[in-house]
């Protein structure tokens, strides 16, 4: 029986054009603002002291990444990097965006009809993202359906570890205190749902409207709707 579900959110519980046509765009758009804005912020200091690491680590590796701050940033989003000083940083500008109503997330319709049905069945609902956990916090909590966030239980980022590594969702069960066989990952990446089943937790592959087919084989359930998930899969 499965006691806990873990969601990705892109592809999943999130249309792919929300994040590629409306976030990263966004972010994209305020950055430079943002960054004049809160200049002297500690958090954002941080997260610049991060991208300067981040690049130097790209040039030690051969690559030839621009100047940093902006053009470096928008090179990052370009490539689509999980980067960690990028998510911070995006995550900064979505926060300022959803909190003057310039942005409101979108989830599929029915993602809070099925989070819903599981917690009511005593499941503990939680999220695997490459975006920050305040990025996920942030569209979980102004969706068009209204606030979720008191519905999940918890959020994980790349901290724990890279979503195609299995040793991230061993540490993810460890802090769920749930056995990895009691675990659903439902993810759109077969990369992803491999490095889980290797870990032990059951896994579902999310099709959805938008979604690139997948041309790589895989042993994972596949799913079209998150209403399909039953406790025992």
């Amino acid at each position: 029986m499965i006691r806990a579900i873990l969601l990705d959110i892109e592809g999943t519980t999130t249309p792919i054009s929300f994040v590629h046509e409306v976030l990263f765009p966004y972010a994209r758009k305020h950055l430079k603002g943002y960054i004049a804005q809160h200049s002297g912020a500690e958090d954002l200091l941080a997260d610049l002291d991060q991208l300067r690491k981040e690049r130097q680590a790209d040039l030690t590796e051969g690559q030839q990444p621009p100047e940093l701050i902006e053009p470096y940033v928008y090179w990052l989003i370009d490539r689509d990097r999980k980067s960690p000083g990028l998510k911070s940083v995006q995550g900064k500008i979505w926060k300022q965006g959803y909190s003057d109503g310039s942005l409101r997330s979108q989830v599929f319709e029915d993602v809070p009809s099925a989070i819903k049905r599981w917690r009511e069945a005593g499941l503990s609902v939680n999220i695997f993202s490459s975006g920050s956990v305040l990025a996920q916090q942030l569209l979980f909590s102004h969706t068009e359906a209204g606030d979720l966030t008191n519905l999940i239980d918890q959020y994980f980022d790349t901290g724990v570890g890279k979503k195609i590594e299995a040793e991230s969702y061993r540490r993810i069960a460890t802090q769920l205190s749930v056995a990895p066989n009691e675990i659903l990952f439902v993810s759109d990446v077969v990369s992803e749902l491999d490095a889980a089943h290797e870990a032990g937790m059951r896994t579902a592959l999310s099709v959805r409207p938008g979604n690139p087919e997948s041309s790589h084989p895989h042993q994972h359930t596949v799913i079209e709707n998150l209403n399909e998930i039953t406790i025992d899969m």
